[in-house]
């Protein structure tokens, strides 16, 4: 069937997504988990044709259904998961793919293995990463996105850069700043990933640095990513939301100046998410404040700016604080919440049983790799080094 999918011409290749949807649907899964490679591999030539002639909808529901017969458990990450997170993507059909991405990996197919698995891992969390940030689940897109950059790696791909670079953006939008990478990240990365990705960084400290490196950015085609998180600042930009206005205007539109202005836009909103960690920060430290002291510790431009982000902000529910006009101050206030309400205890309760599961997890994946050949090989050479006299190289003497 691979090789008569490699064959067919393009007229032909509905036909052949049909047989394949019924061979996939009415398949044996126990019988597909002992050739799982080819089975992977014909779902990854289909996503192929199906992408090179603009079908990608139609390989969604049928790649689902593969991933069903090839999992031994829910939460076994196979090969198949990027190509059905790549479709999705092109589709822009998001639905299916969070199914999966919010089920937490457990375990890995056995064909995901050999040659590729790094790459088809590596795309499951790019893409995944991707889709999150579209549906501006920034913090579950952030995550992604730092799998794909501290995977154990002694040489950088291309995937982990680009990886990288929405991991800055990401970052900008949700925290205001970049958030360093854990301690055990690869050293290959802040080696080769972090001088490639220079632009990007300035991004959090110059906002010049937009028209500087406007090339770079329409080159990574990160544009339409910064699309999909420009309305996370867009509220907070009140200062400077005149200047962008003619983008929206049909006067303008198909002009040189659009993807300027674009760029320009994207260092406005991470200037405002800075703006909005900056004031939720004073909320921590201070009970009451003058606006004009709130301008100059955010580095706004003056109190009415600070006032019109206050009251934005309280709107939206990110702070808590009443604003006196006739005496220009601001006194910030505790939360509301008193943590009793029957949907709070539903949640404490969710989070708990989460916790109490991914407990056993660990502690199953812990009895798992305690009898693993390979573990206890490893384990019990480092104990014989440890061990004096026990080289293979010494020798046994006596003295007379």
């Amino acid at each position: 069937m691979r090789v008569e999918l490699q064959a067919n011409a393009e007229e032909d290749l509905s036909n052949m997504v049909d047989k394949i949807h019924e061979f996939i649907t009415n398949c044996n899964g126990e019988q597909i988990r002992f050739a799982p490679d080819l089975f992977a591999d014909l779902c990854h030539l289909m996503t192929e044709r199906l992408i090179s002639t603009g079908q990608a909808i139609k390989g969604i529901v049928i790649l689902k259904k593969a991933i069903c017969k090839i999992q031994l458990f829910e939460s076994q990450l196979t090969s198949i998961h990027a190509d059905l997170c790549q479709l999705c993507l092109l589709s822009k059909c998001m639905k299916p793919a969070l199914e999966l991405l919010d089920t937490d990996v457990t375990g890995i197919g056995s064909e995901l293995g050999g040659n590729n698995d790094s790459k088809h891992f590596l795309l499951y969390y790019y893409y995944g990463g991707m889709i999150y940030t579209a549906m501006k689940n920034y913090e579950r897109a952030l995550y992604f996105f730092e799998v794909v950059v501290t995977v154990p790696a002694v040489v950088v791909s291309h995937i982990m850069l680009e990886a990288y670079k929405k991991y800055i953006l990401v970052s900008l939008i949700l925290h205001g700043k970049v958030i360093p990478l854990p301690k055990y990240t690869s050293q290959v990365v802040s080696r080769f990933l972090k001088p490639l990705s220079a632009p990007y960084h300035e991004l959090a400290t110059s906002q010049n640095s937009l028209a500087k490196h406007r090339e770079v950015f329409v080159r990574d085609k990160n544009l339409g990513l910064v699309n999909q998180i420009i309305g996370v600042g867009f509220t907070f930009a009140l200062h400077g939301i005149a200047l962008y206005v003619s983008v929206f205007c049909p006067m303008t539109r198909g002009s040189r100046l659009i993807p300027e202005l674009r760029a320009r836009m994207i260092g406005l909103v991470v200037l405002s998410s800075m703006y909005k960690k900056n004031i939720q920060r004073l909320t921590k430290t201070f009970l009451t404040l003058s606006l004009s002291d709130v301008a100059s510790r955010v580095q706004l431009p003056g109190p009415a700016e600070a006032e019109a982000y206050i009251l934005n902000m309280i709107e939206d529910g990110e702070i808590y604080a009443n604003i006196n006009q006739k005496d220009g101050m601001v006194v910030f206030l505790d939360s509301p919440e008193k943590y009793a309400s029957p949907e709070t205890l539903s949640v404490l309760e969710q989070q708990m049983a989460a916790c109490t599961k991914l407990h056993q997890h660990v502690q199953e994946m812990d009895e798992q790799i305690q009898v693993n050949p390979q573990f206890v090989k490893k384990s019990a050479g480092s104990h014989d080094e440890d061990m004096p006299g026990t080289s293979q190289n010494s020798k046994t003497t006596y003295s007379m």
